[in-house]
């Protein structure tokens, strides 16, 4: 079992920025870990991930603006957010995969850009 614990998320104006933290209870056997967010009447939806060893994957809607970063020695994943625009509002859930496959979710953190 691995669980995560989220937080940063808040209200921010557009244009704004905000950084997510994540941290994991271990890193041990874990291989990818990134964020996800669901938007009100919507999927949930890739937003970054991250390799062990540090590769990193982005949705077209956020490159160039957000940025993911690891820690593997903290355990911990962050979501460095720039330039946020209102359809950035959502739930943001922290999500690792281990190497046997195993996926876990944290709680989530609402992030809400006001325009």
């Amino acid at each position: 079992q691995v669980q995560l614990v989220e937080s940063g998320g808040g209200l921010v104006q557009a244009g704004g920025s905000l950084r997510l933290s994540c941290a994991a209870s271990r890193t041990f056997g874990i291989n990818t870990m990134g964020w996800y967010r669901q938007a009100p009447g919507k999927q949930r939806e890739l937003v970054a991930v991250i390799t062990r060893g540090g590769s990193t994957n982005y949705a077209d809607s956020v490159k160039g603006r957000f940025t993911a970063s690891r820690d593997n020695a903290k355990n911990a994943v962050y979501l460095q957010m720039n330039s946020l625009k209102p359809e950035d509002t959502a739930v943001y859930y922290c999500s690792v995969m281990t190497y046997t496959g195993e996926g876990y979710w944290g709680q989530g953190t609402q992030v809400t850009v006001s325009s």
